[in-house]
């Protein structure tokens, strides 16, 4: 089995402390190359370390995880992010996923399932977490009720912002 190398990112000591105790200690295959209280040092250790994942704060001091997450992924393509956060904000999805994370899960999360996602986003897959998903999709209903009241012309014209959004 390959080893999966981690950078963990968070501000809160002692969240990110007992994480990797966790992860460490429930995966054999993960190993966490290196820790950063902010944006700033997360991207210095991908630098220095080249990791497989990041699991990213949303908001940090220095420079926030949304930020850091853009750096990352287009300049070390190699090392995927999941934002793993307490924030469920729609904004604060959408803002992680356009930076090219590829996973946003919340901190609520069982430590088995945050194993899991780590070795499925290892494998390529994109993940959010469910409570994430209900949101969006709620969200995602909405907008169909309301565009069932535009005209067809008003609708071509939000497909065509969509295909340049």
């Amino acid at each position: 089995m390959d080893t999966i190398s981690l950078v963990l990112a968070d501000d809160q000591t002692l969240f990110v402390d007992s994480l990797r105790n966790v992860l460490e200690s429930r995966a054999a295959d993960i190993c966490v190359v290196g820790v950063a209280a902010n944006g700033h040092e997360a991207v210095a250790l991908v630098r220095r370390h080249g990791p497989d994942i990041v699991l990213m704060d949303v908001r940090m001091p220095v420079m926030d995880g949304v930020e850091a997450t853009r750096v990352i992924c287009r300049d070390y393509p190699d090392t995927q992010v999941i934002m793993l956060t307490t924030y469920d904000d729609d904004e604060f999805v959408h803002q992680a996923m356009a930076a090219g994370a590829v996973g946003y899960l919340l901190k609520e999360n069982h430590p088995s399932n945050l194993i899991t996602a780590i070795r499925a986003v290892k494998e390529g897959s994109v993940l959010i977490s469910p409570t994430v998903v209900r949101k969006l999709l709620q969200q995602a209903s909405r907008y169909r009720e309301n565009v069932e009241h535009l005209t067809e012309h008003e609708r071509d014209v939000l497909k065509l912002m969509d295909r340049l959004g």
